[in-house]
């Protein structure tokens, strides 16, 4: 048995988003191989019982999100994130002695450069933020391929100017930097294998970590397929199409319902699952007839929703990492609908019959794909499966136990 310390900034949060699901799902998976599990999150949200965590809650994550005024300033700080970086550490280093291994999941990479070699610490990789400042790829509505530090100026001004150029210049050679250090010097986590192989676009090529893909709580998910929501249940030639997802540009959904929108039939429901900064306004041009926004859900009732639905769509236009929604739709049976970028084409090795995961060369083809389709029965229920939270579990303790030099670079389903 182990003594393990799950750690993310993520969690508690009033709408938890993939990250935090994820950090928790692990540490309910991990418990229940008898290991001993504490949490530590932040202290600005209560903590809800309803997330059912095993062992003690530290709302020790105490640093502020607050953006230092980078925005208005019109450059990226070069000392923000070193601060964040440190805060954290510090944070962490109060309880690291009481555990055998601190596995952290959050939204600043560079914090392994202030953990000492000494104690047993892995990080998971979620997005991109190894090397991108807005942790996303993703510039002016589309991917954003750039490895200069100077060109990142352009994400936090329009039009910078020299000094802004060169402040944000030297904020993402520095942090990058950093990000190399704790890199080398303690395991690292990638959930899918674009994600390693984006970094080495800035960090060179290197034994930069192992992947373990993305994993679902397959208890919640055999629930929801016992415990289907159907949207209007009497009419079984409705064909309802359900998109889960943060509502923000990188996501997509705005496109997705530009496209689609204009040319659906009367035999056709689009539910839209998710909260975020694009909510109001895609409310107020969607809301319908045809259309249905249900705002966050808990977890439970999303995937109750997505148990419900004939078709699940995934419509991210920036390269996802390694979508939770699509290994949920997959399990549930259900047909799953992508764009072909990221980390998305990898999981086609997870479909559980031939054609189930569809992915598209652009949104147009897409949504010709989803108004083609039509209900069907499921071909298959949920079932045990690589991607069960139990079995990475399991792939992760070895991990755990691994000293940083023998850390491999294989991907582990």
């Amino acid at each position: 048995m182990m003594k393990i310390l799950i750690v993310s900034e993520d969690v508690p949060h009033p709408s938890m988003g993939g990250l935090g699901q994820h950090a928790v799902t692990l540490a309910k998976a991990l418990a229940r191989q008898g290991h001993q599990v504490d949490f530590m999150g932040n202290g600005r949200h209560a903590y809800d019982p309803i997330i059912g965590l095993p062992g003690r809650f530290f709302s020790e994550l105490r640093w502020r999100f607050g953006g230092w005024k980078e925005t208005g300033l019109g450059f990226y700080n070069p000392l923000r994130r070193l601060v964040i970086a440190r805060a954290l550490a510090r944070a962490i280093l109060t309880r690291a002695g009481n555990y055998d291994v601190i596995h952290y999941h959050g939204h600043a990479p560079d914090v392994a450069a202030f953990i000492p070699s000494t104690i047993n610490f892995v990080q998971s990789r979620h997005d991109q933020g190894a090397d991108c400042l807005s942790h996303t790829r993703f510039r002016n509505g589309a991917i954003c391929n750039e490895t200069s530090p100077r060109a990142c100026a352009g994400c936090i001004s329009d039009n910078p100017n020299f000094i802004q150029t060169a402040l944000s210049a030297m904020a993402v050679r520095h942090y990058r930097a950093r990000v190399v250090e704790a890199f080398r010097r303690h395991k690292t986590i990638f959930v899918s294998d674009m994600l390693r192989r984006n970094l080495t676009r800035t960090a060179g090529p290197g034994d930069w970590g192992v992947v373990v893909h993305n994993f679902i709580d397959l208890g919640a998910v055999e629930s929801a397929a016992n415990n289907p929501f159907r949207l209007l249940p009497g009419d079984p030639e409705l064909l309802v199409v359900a998109v889960a997802g943060k509502l923000y540009p990188p996501k997509g959904v705005d496109k997705f319902l530009e496209e689609i929108a204009p040319r659906l039939d009367k035999a056709t429901r689009v539910v839209i699952l998710g909260d975020g900064p694009q909510e109001s306004a895609l409310r107020s041009r969607f809301t319908g007839a045809q259309i249905t926004f249900m705002g966050w859900r808990e977890r439970g009732k999303a995937l109750e929703l997505l148990a419900g639905a004939d078709l699940i769509v995934v419509p991210s236009v920036c390269e996802e990492s390694c979508a939770t929604t699509i290994f949920e739709g997959l399990t549930l049976g259900k047909l799953v609908f992508a764009l072909d970028r990221g980390g998305t084409p990898e999981l086609g090795q997870y479909a559980m019959f031939p054609g189930q995961l569809q992915v598209f060369p652009d949104m147009a083809s897409l949504t010709a794909g989803v108004l083609a389709s039509r209900p069907y029965p499921n071909q298959s229920g949920y079932s045990p499966s690589k991607w069960n939270a139990d079995v990475a579990a399991s792939r992760i303790v070895d991990i755990y136990r691994m000293p940083c030099k023998k850390l491999g670079t294989g991907t582990t389903p």
